[in-house]
Protein backbone atom coordinates (compact mmCIF):
# COMPACT_ATOMS: atom_id res chain seq x y z
CA UNK A 1 0.00 0.00 0.00
CA UNK A 2 2.90 2.38 0.94
CA UNK A 3 4.63 1.64 -2.30
CA UNK A 4 1.11 2.72 -4.44
CA UNK A 5 0.80 5.98 -2.59
CA UNK A 6 4.77 6.83 -2.99
CA UNK A 7 3.89 6.02 -6.87
CA UNK A 8 0.78 8.43 -7.01
CA UNK A 9 2.61 11.08 -5.15
CA UNK A 10 5.76 10.51 -7.38
CA UNK A 11 3.54 10.25 -10.58
CA UNK A 12 1.87 13.35 -9.63
CA UNK A 13 4.65 15.26 -8.91
CA UNK A 14 6.06 14.36 -12.43
CA UNK A 15 3.07 15.20 -14.58
CA UNK A 16 2.70 18.61 -12.54
CA UNK A 17 6.73 19.23 -13.50
CA UNK A 18 5.82 18.41 -16.99
CA UNK A 19 3.76 20.48 -17.10
CA UNK A 20 5.40 23.42 -15.62
CA UNK A 21 8.25 22.60 -18.34
CA UNK A 22 5.95 22.70 -21.16
CA UNK A 23 5.16 26.19 -19.91
CA UNK A 24 8.48 27.69 -19.26
CA UNK A 25 9.07 26.87 -23.05
CA UNK A 26 6.08 28.83 -24.38
CA UNK A 27 6.64 31.47 -22.44
CA UNK A 28 10.28 31.11 -23.12
CA UNK A 29 8.35 31.74 -27.04
CA UNK A 30 6.32 34.71 -25.03
CA UNK A 31 3.27 33.20 -24.70
CA UNK A 32 1.91 34.53 -21.27
CA UNK A 33 0.98 31.15 -19.26
CA UNK A 34 -0.84 31.11 -15.96
CA UNK A 35 -0.35 28.64 -12.96
CA UNK A 36 -1.37 24.94 -13.17
CA UNK A 37 -1.78 25.22 -17.18
CA UNK A 38 -1.73 21.97 -18.99
CA UNK A 39 -0.58 22.21 -22.46
CA UNK A 40 -0.58 19.64 -24.83
CA UNK A 41 0.18 21.44 -28.35
CA UNK A 42 2.80 24.10 -29.23
CA UNK A 43 0.62 25.73 -31.96
CA UNK A 44 1.19 29.26 -30.99
CA UNK A 45 1.53 30.51 -34.31
CA UNK A 46 4.48 33.45 -35.31
CA UNK A 47 2.96 35.57 -32.71
CA UNK A 48 2.42 33.68 -29.63
CA UNK A 49 3.34 36.96 -27.27
CA UNK A 50 -0.14 37.86 -28.07
CA UNK A 51 -1.61 35.16 -26.83
CA UNK A 52 -2.48 34.90 -23.39
CA UNK A 53 -3.38 32.10 -20.76
CA UNK A 54 -4.89 32.27 -17.84
CA UNK A 55 -4.61 29.63 -14.49
CA UNK A 56 -5.65 26.41 -14.55
CA UNK A 57 -6.56 26.26 -18.74
CA UNK A 58 -5.91 22.68 -20.12
CA UNK A 59 -5.49 22.58 -24.21
CA UNK A 60 -5.54 19.42 -26.08
CA UNK A 61 -2.83 18.12 -28.85
CA UNK A 62 -3.95 19.83 -32.19
CA UNK A 63 -5.53 22.76 -31.09
CA UNK A 64 -4.05 25.97 -32.73
CA UNK A 65 -4.18 29.60 -31.94
CA UNK A 66 -4.10 31.59 -35.10
CA UNK A 67 -2.56 35.34 -33.81
CA UNK A 68 -2.89 36.57 -37.68
CA UNK A 69 -4.80 36.13 -40.67
CA UNK A 70 -3.46 35.47 -43.64
CA UNK A 71 -5.96 36.77 -45.96
CA UNK A 72 -4.80 39.89 -45.53
CA UNK A 73 -2.09 39.32 -48.23
CA UNK A 74 -4.80 39.66 -50.63
CA UNK A 75 -4.43 43.71 -50.01
CA UNK A 76 -1.27 43.19 -50.74
CA UNK A 77 -1.53 44.85 -54.16
CA UNK A 78 -2.70 48.09 -52.61
CA UNK A 79 -0.35 47.86 -49.22
CA UNK A 80 2.59 45.70 -50.12
CA UNK A 81 3.98 45.01 -46.41
CA UNK A 82 -0.09 44.48 -45.14
CA UNK A 83 -0.26 42.11 -42.35
CA UNK A 84 -3.58 41.87 -39.56
CA UNK A 85 -3.02 40.52 -36.12
CA UNK A 86 -5.25 39.82 -32.96
CA UNK A 87 -4.38 39.36 -29.41
CA UNK A 88 -5.88 35.81 -27.91
CA UNK A 89 -6.97 35.37 -24.17
CA UNK A 90 -8.17 32.60 -22.45
CA UNK A 91 -10.08 32.79 -18.89
CA UNK A 92 -9.28 31.02 -15.76
CA UNK A 93 -10.11 27.08 -15.71
CA UNK A 94 -10.86 26.99 -19.04
CA UNK A 95 -10.74 23.30 -21.41
CA UNK A 96 -9.99 23.71 -25.02
CA UNK A 97 -10.39 20.63 -26.67
CA UNK A 98 -8.85 18.80 -29.45
CA UNK A 99 -7.90 20.41 -33.13
CA UNK A 100 -9.75 23.21 -32.19
CA UNK A 101 -8.54 26.77 -33.66
CA UNK A 102 -8.83 30.08 -32.22
CA UNK A 103 -8.85 32.53 -34.18
CA UNK A 104 -7.18 36.04 -33.90
CA UNK A 105 -8.99 38.69 -31.42
CA UNK A 106 -10.46 35.93 -29.68
CA UNK A 107 -11.38 36.53 -25.77
CA UNK A 108 -12.66 33.28 -23.82
CA UNK A 109 -14.16 33.77 -20.65
CA UNK A 110 -13.37 31.67 -17.41
CA UNK A 111 -14.58 28.26 -16.63
CA UNK A 112 -15.42 27.81 -20.48
CA UNK A 113 -15.45 24.37 -22.15
CA UNK A 114 -14.49 24.77 -25.90
CA UNK A 115 -15.47 21.43 -28.06
CA UNK A 116 -12.95 19.12 -30.35
CA UNK A 117 -12.42 20.46 -33.69
CA UNK A 118 -14.65 23.80 -32.87
CA UNK A 119 -13.48 27.12 -34.98
CA UNK A 120 -13.55 30.09 -32.04
CA UNK A 121 -13.92 34.01 -32.70
CA UNK A 122 -14.93 36.59 -30.74
CA UNK A 123 -16.01 37.05 -27.64
CA UNK A 124 -16.56 33.49 -25.73
CA UNK A 125 -18.44 34.44 -22.32
CA UNK A 126 -17.94 32.87 -18.90
CA UNK A 127 -19.14 29.24 -18.40
CA UNK A 128 -19.68 28.94 -21.98
CA UNK A 129 -20.11 25.26 -23.69
CA UNK A 130 -19.07 26.19 -27.23
CA UNK A 131 -18.87 23.66 -30.54
CA UNK A 132 -18.81 23.39 -34.11
CA UNK A 133 -17.29 25.14 -37.02
CA UNK A 134 -18.46 28.10 -36.62
CA UNK A 135 -18.63 27.62 -32.71
CA UNK A 136 -21.32 28.26 -31.43
CA UNK A 137 -22.68 28.58 -27.79
CA UNK A 138 -24.74 25.93 -27.08
CA UNK A 139 -24.93 26.00 -23.46
CA UNK A 140 -23.48 26.63 -19.91
CA UNK A 141 -20.10 24.59 -18.69
CA UNK A 142 -21.20 24.05 -15.74
CA UNK A 143 -24.34 22.37 -16.80
CA UNK A 144 -22.06 20.23 -19.03
CA UNK A 145 -19.94 18.86 -16.48
CA UNK A 146 -23.03 17.53 -14.34
CA UNK A 147 -23.18 14.74 -16.77
CA UNK A 148 -20.08 13.23 -16.25
CA UNK A 149 -19.27 14.16 -12.75
CA UNK A 150 -22.76 11.69 -12.24
CA UNK A 151 -21.83 9.21 -14.99
CA UNK A 152 -21.52 5.49 -14.43
CA UNK A 153 -18.66 5.84 -16.83
CA UNK A 154 -16.54 8.43 -15.23
CA UNK A 155 -13.94 6.66 -12.96
CA UNK A 156 -11.24 8.34 -10.26
CA UNK A 157 -8.09 6.44 -11.98
CA UNK A 158 -5.73 9.65 -12.43
CA UNK A 159 -2.28 8.39 -11.01
CA UNK A 160 -3.11 5.05 -10.65
CA UNK A 161 -0.56 2.68 -12.06
CA UNK A 162 -1.46 1.35 -15.64
CA UNK A 163 -2.38 -2.69 -14.88
CA UNK A 164 -4.88 -1.79 -11.77
CA UNK A 165 -6.33 1.47 -13.82
CA UNK A 166 -6.61 -0.94 -16.51
CA UNK A 167 -8.92 -3.11 -14.79
CA UNK A 168 -10.69 -0.85 -13.47
CA UNK A 169 -11.96 0.39 -16.77
CA UNK A 170 -12.56 -2.70 -18.48
CA UNK A 171 -14.68 -4.26 -15.36
CA UNK A 172 -16.82 -1.20 -15.65
CA UNK A 173 -17.58 -1.90 -19.39
CA UNK A 174 -17.81 -5.24 -19.04
CA UNK A 175 -21.25 -6.10 -19.41
CA UNK A 176 -21.89 -4.24 -22.32
CA UNK A 177 -21.94 -5.17 -25.68
CA UNK A 178 -18.22 -5.33 -27.50
CA UNK A 179 -19.82 -4.90 -30.99
CA UNK A 180 -21.59 -1.77 -31.05
CA UNK A 181 -23.08 -3.10 -34.55
CA UNK A 182 -24.97 -5.68 -32.39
Amino acid sequence: MLKKLLYRRTRRRTLAEADEAASEKLRARGVKVGKGCRIYTREFSTEPYLVELADGVAISQGAKFLTHDGAARLLRHRRPAVQHFGRIVVGTDTFIGENAIILPGTRIGAYCVIGAGAVVRGVIPDNSLVVGNPATIVGRASTYLERPNTSPRTLDTFGMEEPARRELILAQFAGEEKDAGT
